[in-house]
């Protein structure tokens, strides 16, 4: 992609660490559609399990969770890629603690919810 700009500086990195760098990416994309279709699932077909409002804050929380991971994701891909092509070191991957933290919230919501119906 030697006409956009986030490519123009630096030069072209072992093509094995741009395509891991980009298989990343898109796993981190598979990660955030998961999130969405949780969401959209959850509250579609959430039904007399979960309380209408628990039903919405989950999914509210799952969808919004994978807007952020997708910006999140391009973010980091564009970052890492600037990385190897000038030699600095690769940045930290800031989402998968975020990820962690949503999963153990609203696993905790659901067990405690359902134990208690």
């Amino acid at each position: 992609m030697p006409n956009w700009t986030p490519f123009r500086s630096g030069e072209d990195p072992d093509p094995r660490f741009t395509l891991a760098n980009e298989r990343t990416y898109l796993a981190w994309m598979r990660t955030a559609t998961a999130f969405v279709a949780c969401g959209v699932g959850l509250e579609a077909f959430g039904g007399d399990v979960l309380a209408p409002a628990i039903r919405a804050m989950l999914a509210a929380i799952l969808l919004v969770t994978g807007g952020v991971i997708a910006v999140a994701s391009f973010a980091h891909w564009i970052s890492a890629e600037r990385a190897l092509r000038t030699g600095r070191t690769l940045p930290a991957p800031v989402m998968a603690p975020v990820v962690g933290v949503v999963l153990v919230i609203c696993t905790a919501v659901l067990v405690v919810t359902v134990v208690n119906s």
